[in-house]
């Protein structure tokens, strides 16, 4: 293999590896050398700065889709809370509080695999009102959308659509069976056709091989995603992933070293199960990590905001 500093100056150049040569790359640097190349990348496309976002679970449970790893499935006996879609007021609460905090982007985030045309109708209103009350970037996660709720959204004020992919193409049918990998990139274009950034990630940990880690980001690449929400699996009593083994922190630190590699430009950000990789959260901030879900995650409780803006500082970085 050739130097670092090589590799470092290739991608610089444009030079982005296929699935043969990163699995070379993976295989051939020694942890520490991938860690600084990530880091390096990190600092050259998104500089010192971590971009914090935050979500609210803005409808609870009842899910008809069958994700393995997912508490609000109908297929899974949980104890999350259920209820519907949540008011304007509430969600203008939670924007503003976020808000004040420095937090730059909030998003809705609905459980179930799509919205009705009434729901839809709802979710716009509340867009438009936090737009126009609230200093803060707007973001929505709100399943299988069609072309024209995605442009109805679009108008509303939302500026990045989210939509996981999730795990590699080859192991997505291993963990959900009721909707498939080419219904969520059809849904990311259309997105895309309506003029708003991707974000797009998934989950590390259900399963899959290290090689379908490499997989998994070199098919993030290819939507094109402008923010990539790392989450580890936080395995929960009563899914059909409960009692996984967590992955060893080497194996994590190497997945999230490859992502950044693979999507230099990208925002790589730390999303749910932060509480099963604390140990190596600063190690993963100096190996590519350059971004954040911060507060409360869904159904899993996250950090503190004022506490993990304090690891930010400590860690040399810039708000």
């Amino acid at each position: 293999m050739e130097s670092v500093s090589g590799l470092e100056k290739k991608i610089e150049e444009g030079y982005r590896p296929d699935y043969d040569e990163a699995l070379s790359l993976m295989r051939s640097l020694s942890l520490e050398d991938l860690c600084a190349l990530a880091h390096t990348l990190r600092l050259r496309y998104q500089g010192k700065r971590v971009d914090m976002c935050s979500i609210m679970n803005a409808r609870s449970g009842k899910c008809g889709e069958d994700c393995k790893w997912c508490s609000q499935s109908r297929f899974h006996h949980t104890d999350i809370e259920v209820y519907p879609l949540v008011d304007a007021e509430a969600a203008l609460r939670e924007a503003v509080h976020n808000a004040s905090k420095g937090v730059s982007r909030f998003s809705l985030v609905t459980s179930g695999r799509t919205l009705s045309p009434a729901d839809t109708e709802r979710i716009c209103a509340i867009y438009r009102r936090i737009g126009s009350e609230c200093p803060i970037k707007l973001c929505a996660s709100l399943g299988l959308l069609n072309r024209e709720q995605l442009f109805q959204l679009k108008e509303s004020g939302v500026t990045r659509y989210h939509c996981n992919l999730e795990t590699a193409p080859s192991y997505f049918p291993q963990v959900c069976t009721t909707h498939t990998i080419e219904e969520k990139l059809q849904t990311i274009e259309w997105a895309r056709e309506a003029g708003l950034e991707i974000c797009s990630g998934g989950i590390i940990g259900m399963g899959e091989s290290e090689e379908q880690r490499v997989e998994f980001a070199l098919a993030i690449r290819q939507t094109g995603a402008v923010s990539i929400p790392v989450n580890i699996l936080n395995p929960i009593p009563g899914t059909r992933l409960a009692g996984t083994p967590p992955l060893k922190d080497e194996e994590v630190i190497r997945a999230v070293a490859m992502i950044r590699i693979l999507n230099p430009e990208a925002s790589v950000r730390l999303a749910g199960g932060r509480s099963r990789i604390k140990a190596v959260e600063p190690e993963l901030f100096r190996c590519g990590i350059s971004g954040s879900i911060v507060g409360d995650l869904l159904t899993t409780t996250g950090s503190d905001i004022d506490t993990d803006k304090a690891m930010f500082l400590r860690l040399g970085f810039e708000l």
